[in-house]
């Protein structure tokens, strides 16, 4: 599957707008020329620059379709395995806070697996062992605050 440039550009474009008009929310430092709006201003600033340029050069090219879909696109099974796909990631935004990390992670990498073909004693296994080991690294060692959910009393 392939966007046009101009499509793509433009998507970029509102998103770095978008960012730039969040900025304008930060508080300011007193006594400071600048504040922590400054940084995703200039990035936001880079993205619509190369935002527009993208755009020109696919208004210059012209007459490509918006959207190429390839051969996987066309196939039932991998449309619905990219659709699991980000029900996975909206499951995550939503049920992360009440759930947690741990259940919802486990829970995610179970139906995954599970739907990609892996025998499911491995899956259990590998979601159990790389759950537990993503909430040591970023819980443990880096000091993320992953949510805890319902297991903040054991966590």
């Amino acid at each position: 599957m392939r966007f046009n440039d101009a499509v793509v550009g433009t998507a970029f474009l509102l998103l770095a707008g978008a960012m730039i008009a969040m900025t304008f929310t930060f508080p300011a430092f007193p006594g400071q020329k600048y504040g922590p709006s400054l940084f995703p201003r200039i990035i936001g600033g880079g993205i619509i620059l190369c935002s527009v340029l993208l755009m020109l050069r696919e208004w210059r090219g012209g007459g490509r379709p918006l959207l190429v879909l390839d051969a996987w696109a066309r196939r039932p099974g991998r449309l619905a395995s990219f659709a699991l796909m980000l029900a996975a990631m909206v499951f995550y935004i939503l049920a992360s806070e009440p759930l947690g990390f741990m259940p919802t992670a486990f829970l995610i990498q179970l139906v995954l697996f599970l739907w990609f073909g892996v025998r499911p004693i491995t899956a259990l296994i590998v979601a159990s062992v790389m759950t537990i080991a993503v909430q040591y690294f970023f819980g443990s060692l880096m000091r993320v605050p992953l949510p805890r959910g319902i297991l903040d009393s054991v966590l």
